[in-house]
């Protein structure tokens, strides 16, 4: 499992890369390996607000349907229309090809609630541990 450094995670697995005011969006790479093959995401449209802990989306796969969760409060700018073809791209590259949304924080604060990659990491592991 890789959670690269520079990046910020929620508890649900989704993480947040910030340059300015805009975040991006993805799914770790843990979650995608939990999720197997994954083979459809349903994103929100352009303009669309989303609400921190909220779900904005769906991922499918051949094992689940699962929500994916907001990170931040915020108005989505871009959609990574790619995945509509090719979902599986998240699979094969979680923090670069495979971003999910990219959204305009609407509250800086929100990114303080989630954790560095250490943190994710110890938190994956005592998951592991229960």
């Amino acid at each position: 499992m890789e959670a690269p450094p520079g990046l910020r995670y929620s508890k649900e697995h989704e993480w947040v890369a910030t340059e300015e005011a805009v975040a991006t969006i993805g799914i770790s790479d843990h979650a995608q390996e939990q999720l197997g093959e994954i083979v459809y995401i349903e994103l929100p449209s352009i303009g669309e607000k989303v609400s921190k802990d909220d779900p904005f989306g769906v991922v499918e796969s051949v094992k689940a349907v699962s929500d994916i969760y907001a990170p931040v409060s915020g108005t989505v700018l871009e959609v990574n229309e790619d995945l509509a073809e090719s979902p599986e791209v998240v699979n094969e590259d979680p923090y670069g090809d495979g971003w999910l949304i990219k959204v305009k924080v609407s509250d800086p604060a929100d990114l303080d609630d989630l954790m560095d990659n250490e943190e994710y990491e110890r938190m994956i592991a005592r998951d592991k541990d229960e």
